[in-house]
């Protein structure tokens, strides 16, 4: 990387505005249901790998109520 071009990213325009998630609750909960298929389907260490990213997602979302 040459240091000498290199600019700084611009600032947050609107560091005061709410943040919006990048997913539903919903969206969320699909994607670790997909993974978790993934998970079964896929025995090699990659299906393994998605059964723990499931795991590490499911426990960041809100419990069901």
């Amino acid at each position: 990387m040459d240091f000498e071009t290199f600019t700084a990213p611009a600032p947050d325009p609107a560091p005061d505005a709410p943040r919006l998630p990048l997913l539903t609750v919903a969206e969320a909960r699909e994607a670790v249901s997909y993974l978790q298929l993934l998970e079964s389907l896929d025995l090699t260490p990659r299906g393994e790998a998605a059964g723990r990213l499931a795991g590490d997602l499911a426990m960041r979302l809100p419990a069901e109520g």
